[in-house]
């Protein structure tokens, strides 16, 4: 019997990775269905070498090929691959192709103050008309201006930069290309050419050279080396250029029956935003510290960066280290039982990037605002979870405000919505209907690109169609309307503080 077509689609997030299989097979009702199996997962911890924090990225390779290995061993025989990852980090090659060091993680602390100096150089309103991008630490532009007063020697010696799915498609295939979404998160790239910004990376001392004409989600990079398939006893596959940035993935799986929506993509960071035909580059835009990425099928994504569950998956991993094993699912038990709006934070103060002590920062947080401090986990989980809906709540009316659009509710997906207290506290925050669904919105989304680039798919709206029916979604409807608008005034009073992301 013929096998399903099938492919393999790698999702590296900020604390864990996984590989799954995708394949298209025909449903009970006769139609085409989108079948995943998870044959791999491991964990995605930084390093800390020194003052400096990277990321393992031959580890990260390793189990690249471990994935490999598996889905031949259970079976499976994808014809392509793809990676999509966290956007902004990157590594840098010599002139032999060699990497010259590993690369930096995005929470190093070596690009503090370096958005001011920089803005000094070249003024803010221009940085953001050329790059469209809501200005963050963490952006590859101060990270190599950083580089560059440092004096690095890897700088000094790079011929080529390439963004971490791109380094880890080199790896395996031994072909160099940088992907369209993950060139647009770098704050280096004009959206409204649609190309790299040179007289800006002159200006700031950084080569221009390094950096490769962008190639668009579905295009075919190479194969997998011969040395790697004789390594791992493997036939070759193909490997293709999905949404590169895991945003942009689960962007494109968001099962909406409209081509005007909100999505909120939950995990370690939270994404809210929705879909442009072009990058959005109003004053209001940079106002509000949105930003525009690139999407998959020459879109744009106007979206916000919200610090997500980080928050509490470092205050349970405080919690783990001084002997409290406790879950997520008991976490958010006692969160439910806690008392509600006792204390309240906004998520996206940068105390709260890369603490020591996550839950004392909270502590912080509570005591500088006169507000009472969370006495147990569950108060601190409460905390967290709520204030998150309370800042998603913010920023959708922001985006409706953007865009002049009116959403009748927001699509979640990802791993944060198996939080479905999460779930239900943002679809109170916004007094509209949350549909939460798929978890693997990322994979699915690297999948589907993967799909269409065979031939399998028409397009990425078939691959909705195909997402809706395979699957199910969970509605959330709003509640305690009158209770949470209190909260919504009081929160206000909370979040005009100047030490924000930006």
């Amino acid at each position: 019997m013929k096998k399903p077509p099938a492919a393999l689609a790698f999702d590296l997030g900020a604390s864990s990775g996984r590989a799954l299989v995708g394949e298209l097979v025909t449903g009970e009702n006769g139609l085409q269905q989108l079948r995943i199996t998870e044959i791999h997962r491991f964990v995605n911890e930084p390093v800390e070498v020194g003052p400096h924090l990277h990321w393992d990225i031959l580890m990260l390779l390793k189990e690249l090929k471990t994935g490999i290995l598996k889905a031949r061993q259970q079976g499976f025989e994808p014809a392509s691959f793809g990676i999509d990852t966290w956007g902004v980090d990157f590594g840098l090659l010599d002139r032999n192709g060699e990497l010259l060091a590993n690369p930096y993680h995005y929470r190093d602390p070596h690009t503090t103050g370096l958005i001011e100096e920089v803005c000094g150089l070249i003024g803010e309103d221009k940085l953001f008309r050329k790059s469209g991008l809501q200005l963050m630490p963490f952006n590859t532009i101060y990270q190599l201006y950083a580089m560059k007063k440092a004096g690095s020697v890897a700088l000094e010696h790079a011929e080529t930069l390439l963004l971490t799915p791109d380094l880890l498609n080199y790896f395996l295939t031994g072909q160099k290309a940088c992907e369209f979404t993950m060139a647009t998160t770098t704050q280096l790239f004009r959206p409204a050419e649609r190309a790299w910004n040179t007289p800006l990376m002159e200006r700031l001392g950084i080569p221009s050279d390094l950096f490769l004409d962008p190639v668009h989600p579905g295009t075919e990079i190479g194969r997998l080396t011969d040395a790697i398939c004789e390594e791992l006893g493997v036939p070759s596959m193909r490997a293709i250029t999905v949404g590169s940035h895991d945003t942009e993935s689960a962007a494109a799986a968001v099962p909406s029956d409209s081509a005007s929506f909100a999505y909120l993509i939950c995990g370690t960071w939270s994404l809210l935003g929705t879909e442009l035909p072009d990058a959005l580059l109003t004053p209001e835009v940079r106002e509000l510290e949105f930003s525009n990425e690139g999407g998959v099928g020459h879109t744009f994504q106007l979206l916000k960066n919200i610090m997500g569950l980080w928050i509490l998956q470092e205050c349970r991993r405080k919690w783990i280290k001084t002997g409290s094993d406790i879950s997520f699912a008991e976490l958010t038990k006692e969160a439910g039982n806690a008392e509600a709006f006792r204390s309240l934070i906004n998520p996206d103060d940068l105390r709260f990037m890369n603490p020591k002590d996550m839950e004392l920062e909270i502590h912080r947080f509570c005591q500088e605002t006169d507000q009472p401090v969370p006495r147990d986990k569950g108060e601190t989980a409460r905390c967290i979870l709520e204030s998150l809906a309370l800042r998603y709540h913010i920023v959708l009316e922001q985006c409706e405000r953007l865009t002049g659009r009116h959403f009748s509710g927001l699509h979640m997906v990802g791993g944060g919505i198996q939080n479905e207290l999460l779930c239900q506290l943002t679809a109170n925050a916004i007094g509209r209907p949350v549909w939460a669904g798929p978890v693997e919105a990322s994979a699915i989304g690297n999948l589907l690109v993967q799909f269409q680039a065979g031939g399998e798919i028409g397009s990425i709206e078939e691959g909705k169609e195909l997402v809706k029916r395979s699957f199910p979604l969970q509605s959330y409807e709003p509640a305690e309307a009158d209770k949470w608008q209190e909260a919504i005034a009081r929160y206000n009073g909370l979040v005009n503080k100047p030490n924000e992301i930006a």
